[in-house]
């Protein structure tokens, strides 16, 4: 009989080798983390959204009370300002706590452009880049073509980046149910998502500052830099120095330049002493001793605390929040997430003719986008930075982030409507698609 299989070439099996070194090879620390990040979101949003509606019920004011209660002691009024923010608790968690998260989120895209990386190769790394450009462009265009038939633009519009998000923790556990532990698509899905948290990076930084834009305290960015690059030379071991001295003068600089101070960290994490190669996405094998992996693992724990505390303070709104924004983001990430992601990668395969990994076809690639579709936590966080004055329609954008956690449904009917057995329900490893 012939063999029906299709032929792999050799950059196939590059792809596929380059993709595949990730959780499903030694995963017992990041899965751990994965996990774990998973479990104090939900907890943390649920408590949120508990509290949020038992307020509306009773016309109290606790959970507003207690998310933006004043910290800075000298201050006279409930609500001070101090140098151009309030200190309350929303800004020591979404301004100076989650510093740490986006900086481990740098630390997996740094590593990934090291040689070895999945991105150190844009031979084997084009097609799921292509993906990751669709999964910001499809949702970004739906987002804005809604707002303008709804004439809504001049309210919503600057919100157009909330659905372009794909949080990274709960879509791996989505991918593991469907595909399996060792399915490329999973490699690809993370890979997708760390192009993605790097895309993120850029448009947080770029298209949100949070006060009026001063390049020059950028200088103190320069010098933070250099400062982690001189202690790197002078063989500083200990990660805590690089936090610090460079790591406040960047968050400093950053909070003053109007940048989001949350992006603070980034700059100064290539800094820090490094492997010289990257064996792969989250590819650990528990024996890595650089600085830059000891400061993952040290910060790894209190970073789901981090997400718990996160989604504590933003996830509050009430359910009769729902409005236009809630539907531009849903539809933008549930439509054009998923059909931006399918689209470049058809036009990578198609037109381009460049490939997916081994064991992947488009069907796969329909389910990623729809997998992709959950954008919770960063969805949630430019939700703050695009509306930051608390009020109707940054409920109803934060709304719109929280009801991707839809994703598993629209994930597993794509499943279903494209022959691919989830793997929880016997599809194994392969996640194979029926004929």
């Amino acid at each position: 009989m012939r063999n029906l299989r299709p032929h792999v070439s050799k950059t196939n099996q590059m792809m596929g080798q380059c993709l595949m070194a990730t959780a499903s090879t030694n995963e017992n620390p990041i899965r751990s983390f994965l996990y774990s990040n998973s479990m104090f979101l939900v907890f943390g949003s649920l408590a949120a959204l508990l509290w949020a509606n038992a307020d509306g019920l009773l016309h109290g004011h606790s959970y507003h009370n207690f998310v933006h209660v004043n910290l800075w002691p000298f201050s006279h009024s409930g609500h001070a300002d101090h140098g151009g923010h309030g200190l309350t608790f929303h800004f020591v968690v979404n301004d100076i706590l989650m510093a740490m998260f986006f900086a481990i989120a740098a630390k997996e895209v740094w590593e990934s452009i090291l040689p070895g990386g999945a991105l150190s190769n844009l031979r084997t790394a084009a097609t799921p880049l292509l993906a990751t450009a669709g999964g910001v462009v499809g949702p970004s265009v739906v987002y804005l073509v809604g707002a303008i038939l709804v004439g809504q633009y001049s309210e919503l519009g600057n919100g157009w980046a909330i659905p372009c998000a794909t949080d990274i923790a709960f879509s791996y556990l989505i991918a593991r149910l469907i595909f399996g532990s060792g399915h490329p698509a999973i490699s690809f899905l993370l890979l997708l998502a760390i192009a993605d948290d790097a895309l993120g990076l850029a448009i947080l930084a770029v298209f949100y500052p949070s006060s009026e834009v001063n390049l020059y305290w950028l200088g103190l960015t320069v010098a933070a830099m250099a400062t982690g690059w001189g202690f790197n030379r002078a063989g500083v071991r200990n990660f805590w120095w690089y936090l610090a001295i460079p790591g406040i003068m960047s968050w400093v600089s950053f909070y003053m330049a109007g940048i989001h101070a949350a992006l603070g960290l980034v700059p100064v994490i290539a800094t820090l002493p490094h492997a010289k190669t990257d064996a792969g996405l989250f590819a650990e094998t528990g024996q890595e001793t650089d600085t830059l992996n000891q400061f993952e693992h040290w910060w790894k724990e209190p970073v789901e605390l981090i997400l718990g505390l996160f989604a504590l303070v933003n996830a509050g709104v009430v359910l009769s929040s729902v409005g236009a924004g809630t539907w531009l983001v849903t539809t933008g990430l549930f439509v054009g997430k998923p059909l931006g992601i399918l689209a470049f990668s058809y036009f990578a395969v198609k037109v381009l003719k460049l490939e997916l990994p081994g064991g992947m076809n488009l069907k796969h690639v329909a389910v990623i986008g729809c997998i992709a579709s959950l954008g919770f936590t960063v969805a949630l966080f430019v939700s703050t930075a695009a509306f930051p004055n608390p009020g109707p329609i940054q409920d109803s954008v934060k709304m719109g982030a929280l009801l991707s956690f839809l994703a598993p449904v629209s994930a597993l009917a794509a499943a279903w409507l494209t022959g691919i057995r989830p793997a929880f329900l016997g599809g194994g490893e392969n996640a194979s698609v029926e004929p």
